[in-house]
């Protein structure tokens, strides 16, 4: 198996690559759907983000109110820690999770999609780190056109990520989607291409162990 993180800063695309990679035949571990899962109803997430924000974070059917939360935190970087400190254990079980069943499966290539791969120091842990990338004004326009935010609201949450010059050398390949979206399933492919040249873990072809 290879194993590769992507990773990209809000509005950069990358949910958009990751699509494209699954169509290349990539088998795709989710992070926005095992962050979902993490805080459903009845979980021991859910329960500490109450305790730490109050109930005022939940619909009236006891799921979480995602967006009243998002605009708490992303305003408050003590808060925004504390949240994080909840949910990405609870994340990185699932992962872990999902990434037996898929060598069960014997798939040959995996990518963890992870937003805050390089804030929270995980790109050693995996064979390659894909970084979707787009300029700060590009993503701003994106989340005010695509979203409805408001600037401000917007901007604060691109400030509470690292920007992507901090993350650019640490990055094995970098796709940038600051361009026509036409562009971006050319670029894909020709990583696409040269992911499928890489030797698997543990083959002959892997000298590295």
């Amino acid at each position: 198996m290879i194993h590769l993180a992507l990773t990209g800063n809000i509005a950069s695309g990358k949910s958009t690559v990751a699509a494209l990679l699954a169509a290349h035949g990539a088998t795709i571990i989710d992070a926005d759907r095992l962050a979902r899962e993490a805080v459903r109803p009845g979980t021991a997430a859910l329960e500490a983000i109450v305790d730490r924000f109050g109930p005022s974070v939940l619909h009236a059917d006891g799921t979480l109110d995602r967006p009243t939360l998002r605009r708490r935190v992303f305003q408050d970087p003590v808060a925004r820690d504390a949240l994080n400190a909840i949910v990405h254990p609870a994340v990185r079980r699932l992962r872990d999770a999902a990434l037996t069943e898929a060598t069960a499966r014997g798939d040959a290539l995996v990518i963890s999609d992870i937003p805050l791969l390089f804030e929270v120091g995980l790109e050693h842990a995996f064979d390659g780190v894909i970084l979707v990338d787009a300029p700060a004004a590009v993503r701003l326009e994106r989340l005010q056109r695509d979203r409805g935010l408001a600037r401000d609201e917007a901007q604060a949450m691109i400030d509470a990520q690292w920007p992507s010059a901090r993350k650019r050398p640490g990055a094995t390949w970098i796709i940038d989607n600051d361009g026509p979206q036409a562009q971006l399933p050319a670029r894909v492919a020709e990583l696409w291409q040269t992911i499928q040249a890489l030797p698997l873990r543990g083959s002959s072809a892997d000298t590295s162990s």
